[in-house]
């Protein structure tokens, strides 16, 4: 998929106060918010042994019949919870949550 960037929305927090949290059982790795992101939050990756075993067999399945490949938060803190990435998410497997309730 080509990335295609977004100008900024205007964001309701500054960066570092929300982080978006990706839900490996719904995930299924259609890039759309690495491609709506205007901070470059997200990347692809492979999934490891540990996030697919912690996944339930049908997630586990899914993952495997897309590639093993899912979206990953690799900039957390330049998140500013604009919501872009929740609304481009065809799966709903994104929800943003305060830093401070990890």
């Amino acid at each position: 998929m080509t990335t295609v960037r977004q100008n900024a929305p205007d964001c309701p927090q500054p960066s570092g106060r929300y982080m978006p949290v990706v839900n490996r059982n719904r995930c299924e790795g259609k890039e759309d918010c690495v491609a709506v992101c205007p901070f470059q939050v997200f990347e692809m990756q492979m999934l490891s042994e540990a996030d697919t075993g912690a996944m339930g067999f049908f997630s586990r399945f899914k993952a495997r019949v897309h590639g093993n490949r899912q979206a990953f938060v690799v900039r957390a803190n330049d998140c500013h919870a604009c919501g872009v990435c929740i609304t481009a998410c065809p799966e709903r497997a994104l929800t943003l949550i305060p830093t401070g309730a990890l």
